[in-house]
This record gives structure tokens, sequence and C-alpha cells, in this order.
């Protein structure tokens, strides 16, 4: 009888690693973000990206300090764990599988509203099956495919770049008024584009299944992030350049707007095909990070501890994957999109605010951060999650008293 594998194999290496990071990050996110963003703040979008991308690298810069302490699966669940304790390891496990499994859902629901209008949750649980069913394949297998989903992606945002400047709307007077909101708009829209970026510390999840990871694993997450944050930035500037903050905000396919919007209208074919194969590339990216998580959650709780075994053939954890899966298909059937990423955007940013809690207790000789980084980050998440919708948070704060009960049992037993 075969004996069954405790230890995933590593097989991924700096490249692997940069390729799910990109693919969850160039996602739906991109594709759809832009209009709340541009309705929220106008052509002041464009300073909450910024505000998003500070954030998102302190957490990166966290999160990949953390990774090269502790470089096994679970992320933020394993570093509040041995920094914080369990209380809040398991907030931070609970924040993530809910608030990603909630993403997963979004991101289904976007393939399907690209490819098929007419039958959006048909098409979304059979992304959901299909990509499930690809990861049992492996890892390494399923890291090939997401880099071909990143170029076809990044193909798509060519285009629109290119529209954009070539396609004879483009104007400085589009990004006027500016920057057309107050702090509070401003600071929705950076809420609402996190969510687009949300996916550089996917890597770390994966810590048990990259080689070398003290090396790899920062390395990866830095390069990951400053080439989606250059592309975000290119692609924010020339849609506004080419519709304006109004035509953004008119549509909830906002990219695929600006082609249409001038003479390279015969490309928007192309972007909507390049949406439909990002939200693919991030859906797979969640599935696994999620499944990962799961494992290193259920390995410390008896009463779930089926969930973290690993299948004697692949070494993945298939247990968990197919758990995730089902999850996923109940919250494409009663959620719609908006529901879908405003509860995961809460998950999100409570999951990042206690990795930078746990980056504050490094020591030197542990690789700690500049200090004024994971404060940054920690308080930059709380304020975000201040502006998302009320129904989102309250939701949110659901989550945080049944994970604070959650432990609270485990904790008398």
């Amino acid at each position: 009888m075969t004996p069954v594998p405790q230890v995933m194999v590593r097989r991924l290496g700096v490249r692997d690693a940069v390729v799910v990071g990109m693919s969850a990050m160039i996602g739906a996110g991109i594709f759809s973000a832009f209009a709340p963003a541009a309705a929220a703040a106008g052509s002041g979008m464009l300073i909450g990206l910024a505000v998003a991308a500070v954030v998102a690298y302190c957490n990166a810069t966290s999160s990949a300090r953390l990774a090269a302490v502790y470089p096994t699966s679970g992320g933020t669940y394993v570093y509040a764990r041995h920094r914080l304790g369990e209380l809040w390891a398991g907030q931070a496990g609970w924040a993530f599988i809910v608030g990603k499994t909630a993403s997963c859902a979004a991101m289904a629901l976007t393939v399907g509203s690209y490819v098929a209008p007419d039958h959006v949750r048909l098409v979304a649980v059979l992304a959901v099956v299909m990509l499930t069913v690809l990861g049992w394949a492996g890892v390494q297998r399923t890291t090939q495919l997401s880099a071909v989903i990143v170029l076809v992606s990044l193909a798509a945002l060519l285009v629109v770049v290119l529209a954009s400047f070539r396609g004879g709307t483009a104007a400085a007077a589009n990004l006027q008024p500016f920057p057309g909101s107050d702090a509070r708009g401003v600071l929705q829209s950076a809420g609402l584009l996190f969510f687009a970026f949300a996916g550089y510390a996917r890597i770390a999840t994966l810590g048990e299944e990259v080689r070398e990871p003290t090396r790899t694993i920062p390395r990866a997450i830095a390069t990951a992030l400053l080439v989606v944050l250059v592309v975000y930035a290119v692609v924010a500037v020339s849609s506004l350049l080419a519709i304006g903050a109004h035509g953004l905000a008119a549509t909830s396919a906002p990219l695929q707007a600006v082609v249409e919007a001038g003479s390279w209208a015969a490309w928007a074919p192309a972007v909507r095909i390049g949406a439909a194969a990002a939200s693919l590339g991030a859906l797979l990216a969640l599935l696994l990070g999620v499944s990962r998580t799961v494992v290193a959650v259920a390995r410390d709780r008896p009463p779930i501890a089926r969930l973290a075994r690993l299948d004697a053939r692949s070494s993945t954890p298939r247990t968990a994957e197919v758990t995730v899966a089902a999850l996923v298909l109940v919250l494409v059937a009663t959620l719609d999109l908006r529901g879908a990423i405003g509860f995961s955007s809460f998950g999100v940013l409570v999951y990042y605010a206690i990795a930078n809690a746990s980056a504050l207790t490094l020591r030197r000789d542990e690789g700690r951060p500049p200090r004024v980084l994971p404060v940054v980050g920690l308080v930059g998440c709380l304020v975000l999650v201040c502006t998302l919708p009320i129904g989102a948070v309250l939701a949110g704060l659901v989550v945080v008293v049944l994970a604070t009960l959650e432990w609270a049992v485990h904790r008398l037993r």
C-alpha cells in the first residue's frame, strides 16, 4: 500500500512563483474595478490607485519577510500562530478562507459574464469544476497554464492601451476635473482597487511547494507586484485619457468601452477574451491558495483534520480542493458579483492587517522590515476596511465573531 505523503513536493522556482502571483493579480479586478472606482472618485481614482499600491507594497514586504522565516503553506495563518497566538491565527485563517472563497465566486461569475451573459451561473459552475480537476494534476502543471493565461491577459491590456492612444479619443481634458472627489471618495476607490491587487501573497501560501523558499519567495513577491503596478498604472491613465471617469463609471466592462470608443472598436472581442482568460487565471490561483490554507488550518484542528490529507499519487490536497470548490459553487448560486467582491475585500484586508501586525514582532536577525512599512500597511488595511459597503462590513464582522467563538471552544477543550 502506497504511504500517504505528509509534506508537499517543492517544485516551483522563481519564475513559476512569479507567474502564480501575476495570474492572481492580473485577473477580473483590472477588467472590472475601474468602473466603481471611477464612480467613487472620478479621475481621483489615480490617487486611489497610488494609495492601494502603497498599502499593497507594505503588505507584500511584510508577507515576504514572514514567508522567508516560515516557508510553509498557510501564509498569514502560520505567521500569526507563531508571532501573535492562536486567536489571531484563527482570525487570519478564516478571513482568508472566507474572503478568498468569495473572491473565487466573483472570478467565476466574471468568467460567466464575459463568456455567456445569458448563462452566467452555468458557465461559472463549469469553470470552477474544470479548474478544480486541473488542480489535481499538480501545482507545476497548473502554473504552466497560468503562464499562458497571463500572456493572453497582458495582450488584451496592450490592446486597451494602444486603442486609447491610437483610437482618436485620448485627450488631457478627459482627466478634468481632477481629482473630482473628496478624501472619502478617493479612499473608497483605493479600497475597490485593492481588490485588483490582492494576490501577490498567494506565492506565500504555496511556500511548501517552492524551491529555496527563503530566497525564492521574497524575490517572486517583489517582482510580481512591481510588474503588476506598472501595468495597472499605464492602463488606468490611458483609459481615463480615452473616455474619462464618467465613461468608465457608466459601464460594467470599462476596458471594453475604452476600445469601442475609437477607431479600434473591431478589437473589442480581444478584450473580452482577455478578460475571461484573466478571470480564469485568477480563479485558478485562488483555488490553489485557499485549499493550501485550508490544509494549514486543518492540521491544527482535529475535528477537520481530514481536510489536511494529501493524495498518495499527486501529493496534492484533493480533499481540501473539493471542499473549497463545493463552497465556491454555493456562493456562485447565491451571490451576485458586487456582493462577492465586497465580502472578499473585507476578508482580504483583515488578513493582511494581521500579516502586518505579525511582521512588527520580527527581530532584526529574522529580517525585520523597516517598522514604518508594517505600520503603514496595518493602518492602511484598517482604513480601507472602513470604506467598504455596510453589508460587506457586517457580514465580515459575523465571520470575526464566529472565528473568535471557534477559538474559545477550541481552547476550552
